[in-house]
């Protein structure tokens, strides 16, 4: 599958936390090592865009850190053009987790509230 990257237009959908993740981007643009595949199968590999992935195919194209499904401006506004068949990777950073402080910190972020672990037990 491909795709022309100038008229990807970023999806803005958001999980829980999305709108944190949508004034950031830093995850997106910490490293070239780190949107890489490791849980997807062929055909949800083959979903992405071919122009979006790595030459080695071993995850996302970047171009120097920055990943190029990423839309806007770091720290501002951002958003995934490929959201819906993002790696398995990109599903897992978390708001406030290891991850997205390492990546925040990077980028002179200020640290986002670490998540509160919910408690099995409601009377804990």
């Amino acid at each position: 599958m491909s795709m022309a990257l100038d008229t990807m237009e970023p999806d803005n959908r958001a999980e829980e936390g999305g709108g944190a993740c949508q004034s950031c981007g830093a995850c997106c643009a910490y490293s070239d090592t780190w949107p890489r595949f490791s849980l997807e199968s062929d055909a949800e590999i083959a979903a992405i865009p071919e122009a979006l992935i790595a030459a080695n195919l071993g995850g996302m194209r970047c171009q120097d850190n920055r990943c190029l499904a990423l839309a806007g401006e770091i720290g501002k506004w951002t958003g995934c053009s490929v959201y819906e068949v993002r790696p398995q990777v990109c599903r897992s950073c978390m708001p406030g987790d290891d991850a997205c402080v390492i990546a925040r910190r990077h980028f002179r972020l200020y640290e986002m509230p670490r998540p509160t672990p919910i408690s099995p037990d409601p009377t804990a």
